[in-house]
């Protein structure tokens, strides 16, 4: 078996969404080996830092969180979709080429993962797309782009993906991974009552 490990790495570098200074980690030493013998850091991070999942309160008032999932949902198979050609918006047109059905968990790889800096251009996924994935009824949705969406002013994106009970993924790095059936395991911080949880997501081959 292999395993792939297609979540970014933490640290005070790490790309960001729209390269906001509000979105890096900040990493601070919090040891005390004058008085003690012992080290520690203490880390003050955005919960949509990174490779993430994000609940329904992102874009929903009153929206369910995080600790509403079932933890089934974070350990199921995956298709992995090649969408490297697409430029712009990941549509409808897009996703009928594919074998997409019902049930199905979805993880897109496209041009985002070849990207080491935020380009404001990302490859995201259009609200006509979601409106087709939330008809077929798929579980969930992961992409390699730091937000599902790109500037829509009323999130239609997330929205229809939400109340169609499809969970989002974001950040995920997918540059050497190849179209097909994986494993997945995703899970989340054991978090209450917030919208997001950083993950480390792996697949298995």
């Amino acid at each position: 078996m292999k395993i792939f490990d297609i979540s970014m790495t933490i640290e005070p570098n790490i790309m960001v969404y729209k390269n906001y200074e509000s979105k890096k980690p900040i990493f601070s030493n919090a040891s005390n080996f004058n008085t003690g013998n012992h080290y520690e850091t203490d880390l003050k991070m955005n919960l949509h830092t990174g490779t993430h999942i994000d609940a329904p309160l992102h874009m929903i008032r009153d929206g369910l969180t995080m600790e509403h999932f079932n933890l089934n949902r974070f350990m199921t198979k995956v298709k992995v979709l090649d969408l490297t050609h697409v430029s712009g918006m990941i549509t409808r047109v897009d996703l009928k080429e594919k074998e997409v059905q019902k049930g199905d968990f979805l993880l897109f790889k496209t041009k985002n993962s070849f990207e080491e800096h935020f380009n404001n251009e990302f490859i995201s996924l259009s609200e006509d797309g979601a409106a087709y994935l939330a008809k077929l009824g798929i579980q969930g949705v992961g992409t390699d782009g730091l937000g599902i969406e790109r500037d829509q002013p009323e999130h239609g994106t997330h929205k229809r993906l939400f109340n169609a009970d499809i969970m989002i993924i974001e950040g995920l790095r997918l540059r050497d991974i190849e179209e097909g059936i994986y494993d997945m395991i995703a899970l989340p911080l054991k978090l209450a009552d917030v919208e997001a949880s950083p993950a480390r997501v792996v697949l298995m081959k």
